[in-house]
């Protein structure tokens, strides 16, 4: 029987592409804590510490002045009365004393009515008009009233009320003559110049007191009694209406 002939292996056949290699993924690096001075560079850190100095200190100087606008006189607030009320009135005035709240008891509203000079030379009067009342009706469903409407009549009668005896209306000192023209050009400003055709030649000031009504379980009334102050005539001349808005 006769031997098969073996396959010459000495003759290379096709030769197989090679596996390409795969590259190396770099390393990741492991994960450092970073210090916060590496974080921020010096001048940023200086910014930073600079703004940090300043919301410090204009908190301390806010708190420091409204804490003096509210505390018994002391020698601090009298020596920097003028640095204290510059900075608190009129955005943070506050009606009340440290350490003696003495809230307000009474409503108090403001009318004012006038009297002309007819050609015929008559003096009719008007009717009462509610100053207060304009205001509170400006101020009521407003979200940021102003401090006219809130505070400029009241803070008004509140100084005349200071300066004069009443119901005598008579001048307790310098501001007497003061908060008097103060108090008649504010109502000049919302009455106007003439009423009803005729010039306003004097006007009237009358002031509705009511208590503020206590809750059912105090001996407070229920339904507090107004009382009314009428103080006299003022004149009304043309120097009273300089510099007031049309």
């Amino acid at each position: 029987m006769s031997e098969q002939p073996q396959p010459d292996t000495s003759i290379p056949g096709p030769a197989l592409p090679a596996q390409a290699a795969l590259p190396e993924q770099p390393a990741e690096p492991e994960h450092q804590d970073v210090p916060a001075q590496q974080r921020w560079s010096l001048p940023s850190r200086m910014v930073l510490a600079g703004a940090a100095a300043v919301l410090l200190l204009a908190t301390c100087w806010h708190l420091g002045t409204v804490f003096l606008a509210i505390a018994p006189g002391n020698p601090a607030s009298h020596r920097y009365s003028a640095q204290i009320s510059a900075h608190v009135y009129p955005e943070f005035e506050q009606n009340w004393q440290l350490f003696a709240p003495n809230p307000l008891q009474d409503n108090i509203a403001v009318q004012a009515r006038v009297q002309t000079l007819t050609a015929e030379g008559g003096h009719p009067q008007s009717g009462w008009t509610n100053l207060t009342a304009h205001d509170i009706a400006a101020v009521r469903g407003d979200l940021a009233p102003s401090h006219v409407d809130q505070n400029q009549l009241r803070r008004a009668w509140d100084y005349f009320s200071t300066w004069h005896s009443l119901p005598s209306e008579d001048s307790l000192g310098s501001g007497g003559p003061l908060s008097k023209e103060y108090l008649k050009r504010i109502a000049l400003q919302r009455i106007g110049r003439d009423w009803d055709g005729s010039p306003v030649n004097q006007i009237q000031f009358r002031i509705a007191t009511t208590p503020v009504a206590g809750p059912a379980w105090t001996q407070a009334q229920l339904k507090p009694k107004t009382t009314y102050q009428t103080l006299q005539w003022w004149v009304v001349g043309d120097e009273d209406y300089t510099g007031l808005l049309p």
